[in-house]
């Protein structure tokens, strides 16, 4: 009878340690989150599918580089996840078909392999859940930048040329996601049909739908910057009011509303883009709030 207890009892333990093994996942890419065997089928993939944007040695051409401090540097604030679904959702930039699940998770396993992050004995696989809790080494120090002989640019046109040369066409391509799926194909746009300049339609047909909306969020994030320009004059003549807290609250909110309508349109999903809209909504509304139509571009 003991000899049964003392049986049952092992193999309990033995259970538990099991279990407990398959639940815990590595938390960190030093882990070994990847095997030799899966990264090699990820450089074949890199090679026939990636390599003519970011180079052989993942160093960059058009795209970005996938390896090096530069890479790790633009990475290491975010997760695995996060560079898992820039890669599924928005690569490669050609018409031909996305990747698979399983062709993503070796693709970033190659890219991990490169990176010299040591492989471990089991694959990696895309769980969301497990891939948002891996993130990169701590941060890898830019080089100094170099100081600029150059004086800054002084403001070239008003708040209102801004406005409407930049924001307002670029935030009117993001609010169009509430209503139009980029994603959707479409016939191609005929620039010359009403022979008038409609900026709508000129250069209609140079990008895909989903890029227009990443760079009108970008247009729209570093645009903000542009509000700010000392010796910038709002429509009426007046110096605009940089300095002021509130503006440069306001002009900070639409940097953010940018940045986020950016993130949401690198998600390729027209529900998640058209949500980020309410946040460049109340952005621009509580600019105008206080400032809009106002005299001397001040507030009251």
């Amino acid at each position: 009878m003991r000899r049964t207890i003392s049986g049952i009892a092992l193999i309990s333990l033995f259970a538990a340690s099991s279990l407990l093994s398959l639940q815990v996942r590595p938390q960190n890419l030093t882990d070994g989150v990847y095997t030799d065997q899966q990264a090699a089928r990820g450089q074949t993939i890199y090679t026939a599918r990636c390599a003519s944007c970011h180079a052989p040695n993942l160093t960059g051409r058009t795209g970005p580089p996938l390896a090096g401090a530069d890479f790790i540097a633009n990475w290491n604030t975010g997760s695995l996840l996060e560079l898992a679904n820039k890669v599924g959702r928005t690569m490669p930039k050609d018409e031909t078909p996305r990747l698979t699940s399983q062709e993503v998770a070796d693709l970033v396993a190659y890219i991990l392999q490169i990176g010299k992050f040591p492989s471990g004995s089991a694959e990696l696989r895309m769980d969301e859940a497990a891939l948002k809790q891996l993130n990169f080494s701590a941060p890898v120090a830019r080089p100094a930048a170099v100081p600029s002989q150059v004086a800054a640019l002084p403001a070239a046109g008003s708040v209102a040329a801004v406005m409407r040369g930049i924001l307002f066409p670029s935030a009117n391509i993001i609010f169009t996601v509430q209503t139009i799926d980029p994603g959707e194909k479409r016939e191609p746009v005929d620039e010359n049909v009403s022979g008038k300049l409609d900026w709508l339609v000129w250069g209609g047909n140079i990008y895909k739908g989903w890029e227009v909306v990443d760079y009108a969020a970008v247009s729209v994030a570093e645009s903000a910057q542009l509000m700010l320009t000392p010796g910038r004059r709002c429509e009426n003549g007046r110096v605009a009011p940089v300095s002021d807290p509130d503006w440069i609250k306001f002009t900070m909110q639409l940097a953010d509303a940018g940045k986020a309508a950016y993130k949401a349109s690198q998600t390729r999903k027209q529900d998640i883009a058209s949500d980020a809209t309410n946040q460049l909504n109340d952005s621009c509304q509580n600019c105008h709030r206080v400032y809009r139509g106002r005299v001397h571009c001040v507030k009251p």
